[in-house]
C-alpha cells in the first residue's frame, strides 16, 4: 500500500538544507526560543501581511491561547462548525466556554454564515471560522456579523497556510489567526508546532506571556500560562520549507485540477469560492458510493481517508452539549459521503490519473 501522504518524498528533495539547519542549531546549543523562532515569526508576519506572530507548540495550543488572550471563559459561548477536527472544539472546552454549532455550506463544507445570527445569544463572545481542507471560509460575511454583534473572530487556519481571499492571506482576516504545522499540513514540521498571528500588539504580548508559563520575565509569573513554545529545531525546519510553500501549494492545485477534470461528472468535487485561492490541504470528493470507491482504491494499493466520519456534535466526548442526530443535516450528510484522495506536492501526476481511472471504472461498474 502506498502512503496517503509521502512525507519522505518532500524530505529527500530538501534533505541537505534540513540537515544543515539542524546541525547549526545543535552546534549553537540554543534550543528554546532561539534565533530561528524569532526569524520564523518575522517571516510568517511578512508572508501573511500581519503585525504580530507568536510561535507555539501546536495548532491546538494556538486555538487555546487565542481564546484565553480574548478573555473567553466560563459562561461564554463560541460559535463554530460541527465539521472540523476535534481540536477546534477542545480549545473552546479547555477555557470553560460552550461550543455552539452552526451547520455548513453544501459546496465548501465551511460554516454557513447565513445561519450564524440565529445562534447568537447574550453569552456569545466569538466565532471560530475553520477553513476546512484549505478552502477559505466566507470571512467577509462572518466579519460583518461579528461587527454587528460586537463579537471576536478567530480563524482556524490549521489546514490553510497560503490560502487567500483576493489578495489577502488567510489568517490575516480576523482578530486572531491560528495555524498548525503538524507534519502532514501544507507547511509541516517534523513534529508538532503552531503559530498565532494578529494585528494587535497587545494580544500578541499577552500570548507571548501565556505560552511561557505566564511569565513576562525570568522567574516572574503574572498569570497561569502554559509551556507552549515553538521548538527551535522545528522553527528551523519550517524556515527551510517556507521558501517552497508557494511552489508546494501550486503543485497541490495543479494535481487537484487533474482530479477535478476527470471526476467532476461522476462525483461531487471540491469547489473554489469566488475570489478565493484554495490550497487543497485535502482533496475531498463526495459520493453515495463512498465506501465502494474506498474499497476499490484499497484493492489497487491507493489509500484514501474519511475526514470526518462523525461530525463534532455527535462525538461521545461532547454528549454534554445535548445535540442529537439530525440537528445539522448537511454536516451529517457530508460525513457519510466524504472521501479524501491522495494529494501532496510530490505525488506523481501519473498516480493522480490512475486513481481517477479506478474511480471512474468503479462507478461505471456499479451504475
Amino acid at each position: 500500500m502506498r502512503p496517503f501522504i509521502d512525507l519522505k518524498a518532500q524530505y529527500v528533495n530538501i534533505k541537505e538544507e534540513i540537515l544543515k539547519c539542524i546541525n547549526e542549531i545543535l552546534e549553537s546549543s540554543h534550543y528554546i526560543l532561539g534565533e530561528n523562532v524569532k526569524r520564523f515569526e518575522e517571516e510568517v508576519k511578512t508572508y501573511l501581511g500581519v503585525k504580530e506572530a507568536v510561535g507555539v507548540a501546536s495548532g491546538t495550543d494556538a486555538l487555546h491561547l487565542a481564546l484565553r488572550s480574548l478573555n473567553i471563559g466560563k459562561g461564554d459561548e463560541v460559535i463554530t462548525t460541527p465539521f472540523t477536527f476535534f481540536a477546534t472544539i477542545e480549545a473552546i472546552v479547555y477555557v470553560g466556554a460552550k461550543p455552539v454549532f452552526v451547520d455548513i455550506e453544501e459546496e465548501t463544507y465551511n460554516i454557513d454564515p447565513h445561519k450564524i445570527e440565529e445562534k447568537i445569544t447574550p453569552n456569545t463572545k466569538a466565532i471560530i471560522a475553520v477553513h476546512i481542507f484549505g478552502c477559505p471560509a466566507n470571512m467577509e460575511k462572518i466579519n460583518e456579523i461579528a461587527k454587528k454583534y460586537g463579537l471576536k473572530v478567530i480563524e482556524d487556519a490549521a489546514q490553510a497556510f497560503g490560502a487567500k481571499i483576493k489578495d489577502r492571506k488567510i489568517g490575516s482576516l480576523a482578530d486572531i489567526g491560528c495555524f498548525s504545522f503538524y507534519p502532514s499540513k501544507n507547511l509541516g514540521c517534523f513534529g508538532d508546532g503552531g503559530i498565532i498571528v494578529t494585528n494587535s500588539i497587545d494580544l500578541a504580548e499577552k500570548i507571548r506571556i501565556l505560552r511561557n508559563h505566564g511569565s513576562p520575565g525570568r522567574y516572574i509569573h503574572d498569570t497561569i500560562g502554559l509551556n507552549s513554545r515553538l521548538d527551535e529545531i522545528q522553527a528551523g525546519i519550517l524556515r527551510v520549507k517556507m521558501k517552497y510553500i508557494e511552489q508546494y501549494n501550486e503543485l497541490r492545485r495543479k494535481k487537484a485540477a487533474i482530479y477535478t477534470k476527470f471526476l467532476s461528472d461522476v462525483v461531487i468535487t471540491p469547489k473554489e469560492p469566488l475570489n478565493a485561492y484554495h490550497v487543497y490541504h485535502l482533496y475531498s470528493i463526495r459520493s453515495k458510493e463512498r465506501d465502494i470507491i474506498k474499497e476499490m482504491l484499497d484493492n489497487y494499493g491507493f489509500p484514501s481517508v474519511v475526514y470526518y466520519p462523525i461530525p463534532m456534535h455527535l462525538q461521545g466526548a461532547l454528549k454534554f452539549l445535548g445535540y442529537k442526530e439530525g440537528d445539522f443535516p448537511i454536516a451529517e450528510a457530508v460525513s457519510k459521503e466524504i472521501l479524501s484522495l491522495p494529494l501532496y506536492p510530490e505525488l506523481p501526476e501519473e498516480e493522480v490519473f490512475q486513481i481517477s481511472q479506478i474511480i471512474l471504472r468503479c462507478l461505471q461498474k456499479n451504475s
